[in-house]
């Protein structure tokens, strides 16, 4: 970064980056907004290589503000970093300015070059690297295994309403375990009448629920193990188990000193009030932005605090006579949670980065 005295000797470039899942489209400005170049690179190491040194020949390049930097523009943004480059993580443009300038390539780079250049985007993308990572792409595999476990199960349920009357009064009211269990020993022989379809049917649905609940619980074991290596705390806060730990990692990210206060935390997981005040009302909504799975998370604590926690249930019970309803107390009680939680990731990260590399 140079000082004002060098601005006149040393162009400072800020390169916008639309991407894409085959090429990208970089736009570069200097610091007075003027449009210095365009750059299409393809999604490979020689093309990020190539937009580095397109950027560093235009200038010192202050920084790259990229979209999408959890998907199509996650390996950019890695490469660049990993190279000491500034990487912004840039929103994509606002409808009211698609609706004024169009949509192209090139123009969704160079707003996200403008964004930069005004401090509207200003976030550092999670890193994508380490244990986190790693955690992220194991909720991956459980949440979607948990999905279709659900579909099994529910679609046995819906063959069984249309069974045979024999088979369907033998399968009705049997608990979920039971139910797998008797369908999965069923030994229908040719396919000839509805009754040999519907169990060989209920058979194959029997296996796939076996199947996926034995993925899911050899997960669980990879994400117990990861979530108390890399935030021991945090693990063994109280309402916070290994699935909800992990949920709360993935959010925060590889690096959370990216994250620059406990209300951008708050922000983050959905849980702080916004303003909605006009004239003599002043009121604050709900946020529903924010990552809803983390919201989630943090009700589940809740849950769970309300339940077996007497300092919590001391506080509903207060809350309750002040004249708040409960779910407003709800909505107190995750922002306090948010806080704790965001404390112990700060604190995970300042250890993390103290270890050696080969830690």
């Amino acid at each position: 970064m140079t000082t004002n005295g060098d601005l006149e000797d040393v162009a400072r470039v800020i390169v916008g980056v639309d991407t894409h899942l085959d090429e990208h489209v970089a736009v570069a400005i200097d610091w007075l907004g003027a449009r210095l170049g365009e750059y299409r690179l393809p999604t490979t190491l020689k093309g990020y290589e190539g937009l580095d040194r397109w950027a560093a020949g235009l200038g010192e390049a202050v920084a790259f503000g990229i979209e999408g930097t959890g998907s199509y523009g996650a390996g950019l943004a890695r490469h660049l970093a990993g190279r000491g480059r500034t990487v912004i993580e840039v929103n994509r443009p606002d409808r009211s300015t698609r609706r004024r300038l169009g949509k192209s390539d090139p123009v969704d780079a160079e707003m996200a070059a403008r964004a930069v250049l005004a401090g509207v985007a200003k976030d550092y993308p999670k890193s994508g690297l380490d244990n986190v990572e790693m955690i992220r792409m194991l909720k991956i595999v459980k949440d979607s295994a948990i999905k279709a476990r659900t579909q099994a199960i529910n679609q046995m349920k819906a063959l069984i309403v249309t069974a045979p009357v024999e088979l369907r009064y033998k399968l009705t009211g049997l608990t979920v375990r039971r139910l797998v269990a008797c369908c999965g020993s069923f030994r229908p022989g040719r396919l000839a009448t509805p009754a040999a379809a519907t169990k060989h049917a209920l058979r194959l649905l029997a296996r796939r629920h076996s199947h996926l609940n034995s993925e899911i619980e050899g997960v669980d074991k990879e994400l117990v193990r990861l979530t108390a290596e890399i935030a021991p705390a945090l693990v063994h806060t109280f309402g916070i188990g290994p699935d909800t730990a992990a949920t709360l990692l993935v959010t925060a990210g590889s690096n959370p000193e990216r994250l620059r206060s406990e209300p951008a935390f708050a922000a983050l997981c959905g849980v702080n009030p916004i303003p909605a005040s006009s004239g003599k009302t002043d009121r604050h909504r709900l946020n529903r932005g924010g990552d809803r799975q983390a919201n989630a998370a943090l009700y589940r604590v809740v849950l769970v605090r309300l339940r077996y926690d007497e300092r919590t249930k001391e506080y509903m019970r207060r809350r309750t006579s002040e004249g708040m309803t409960k779910p407003e107390i709800i909505r107190c009680l995750k922002r306090y949670v948010a806080r704790q939680v965001f404390a112990i990731l700060r604190e995970t990260g300042r250890k993390n980065l103290a270890l050696p590399a080969a830690a």
